[in-house]
């Protein structure tokens, strides 16, 4: 009976995949050779591969612009980066590069939209989309873009009581592009049924005509709905899609100028191996629904604009670790424990319990058994028991002789929120430190070139954070 890791992988996956290949018995990711890299900078380290997030975009462009060719939708389609998935200025300005628009969520958002436009990373005619609940701050923010001249902020009224501020606020001599969130209801199995953001859709209509219709400062330019689970091909998705796109119908009779229709909730990233999602057909049936609604309603289809995140940056990401130690706990229990914590380095697994894209880099020739994962918290939350696909974690056996290499593990596909949730730098728990962050890109010849962006935490920057050191 074959029972190497290698055997495992390619008895249970169809294996090697995009992205992930195996040479001399240690991973490649993206063609990257983790074993340079681990000893390199050594462990633990973020890593950002940046051309990953290039072919992310070209791929969801080339699914909505061939949907759009197949079905002949007279309308466009823009591609929106959500700055809240990863806010590094290399992330961000990575995207750029591929001719795409911005979504923000907050107020320092704006802050950061300014430096973009002085760092002429961005013009005054690139679409910048303004989600979110809205505070005074952030208002007045989007106000001053506005009032510097650009063109396409769209401000998306999450609550009837934002157009006040606007209308307050802005001065533009030109009429002011706005949009309006839809409250969209999730599945019944959701921890809620209804959105607590946006306006619900019986009070829209009532809303244009009493406060916008015939407003000559203000136009309504978008709808916007969003689904957490994000664009799922199931019931509930395509039943508050066609939700929306009626009640886009019903506006548009009314309302010439809007032309925009925003779908928020983001395509899903692999998280396991065995992952399986079927992207043209989603696209090809996102076109093919709303050109139908909007036919039989005999009114013009709109604009598709979609804000993806994780979709954008996850899959550039991942988290190398070592294998410190091996535990006994009982007679069924053995546990590895990791030279950091998941707590503080992948939060989503402890907060939500998401599952990300967990494999060896090395010892794929030795044999395997099943372990729990174990962090340097104290916390007991601090663990990773089992994957998306199957209810276990199986990894390559440690080998016990002196000298010989550890075991490295790396997490894939973590490069959306796990450092905005954690909150980089700053005070983790058990003081656990930042680890170091390594970026990956193309130099100007073409080269792939690894940097490191930040060193690991020292114990001398969270003191002066604590008030120890002056």
């Amino acid at each position: 009976m074959n029972n190497t890791y290698t055997d495992l992988v390619k008895q249970t996956f169809d294996f090697p995949q995009e992205g992930f290949q195996v040479s001399d018995n240690y991973l490649r990711f993206n063609g990257l050779d983790m074993k340079r890299l681990i000893e390199k900078y050594g462990t633990p380290f973020k890593l950002t591969f940046l051309p990953k997030i290039g072919m992310q975009i070209a791929k969801s462009k080339k699914l909505f612009n061939d949907a759009i060719k197949k079905h002949r939708y007279e309308g466009e389609y823009y591609y929106c980066y959500c700055t809240k998935s990863s806010h590094f200025s290399f992330i961000v300005e990575e995207t750029l590069k591929h001719n795409v628009h911005l979504e923000t969520s907050f107020a320092y958002d704006i802050e950061i939209i300014k430096q973009l436009f002085k760092r002429r990373k961005i013009n005054k005619e690139t679409f910048i989309i303004c989600n979110g609940f809205k505070t005074r701050t952030y208002t007045r923010n989007i106000a001053q873009l506005i009032n510097a001249g650009f063109r396409n902020v769209i401000p998306v009224l999450d609550n009837k009581n934002e157009f006040e501020d606007y209308k307050k606020s802005i001065r533009s001599k030109d009429p002011v592009k706005i949009g309006i969130r839809i409250a969209s209801e999730e599945e019944p199995s959701f921890d809620f049924y209804t959105s607590r953001l946006g306006i619900r859709s019986r009070d829209v209509l009532e809303f244009y005509i009493d406060k916008i219709k015939g407003n000559e400062r203000f136009q309504l330019k978008m709808l916007h709905f969003f689904m957490n689970k994000g664009i799922k091909d199931d019931i509930y998705y395509w039943s508050e899609l066609n939700k929306v796109v009626n009640l886009y119908c019903q506006l548009k009779k009314i309302c010439p100028e809007l032309d925009g229709l925003n779908i928020g909730g983001g395509f899903p990233i692999k998280h396991s191996l065995a992952f399986d999602y079927d992207y043209t057909y989603m696209a090809n049936e996102i076109i093919s629904n709303i050109k139908k609604v909007c036919k039989k309603n005999k009114v013009a289809v709109p604009n598709i604009y979609t804000e993806f995140g994780s979709f954008t940056v996850g899959e550039s990401g991942a988290v190398v670790y070592s294998i410190l130690d091996e535990k006994m706990q009982n007679d069924r229990e053995i546990w590895y424990m990791i030279d950091s914590s998941f707590i503080t380095t992948l939060p989503d697994t402890w907060g939500i319990g998401e599952k990300f894209l967990l494999l060896p880099i090395n010892k794929w020739d030795k044999e395997y058994q099943e372990v729990h994962l174990g962090g340097l918290t104290c916390d007991s939350h601090d663990f990773y028991t089992s994957e998306e696909h199957i209810n276990a974690v199986f990894l390559p056996k440690l080998e016990k002789e002196k000298g010989s290499e550890p075991l490295y593990i790396g997490f894939f596909h973590t490069g959306a929120y796990q450092d905005q949730l954690a909150g980089y730098g700053g005070i983790k728990h058990c003081m656990i430190p930042s680890p170091k962050h390594v970026v990956v890109e193309y130099d100007k010849e073409g080269n792939l070139e690894d940097w490191l962006y930040a060193k690991e935490q020292s114990p001398q920057s969270m003191l002066k954070i604590l008030g120890y050191i002056k």
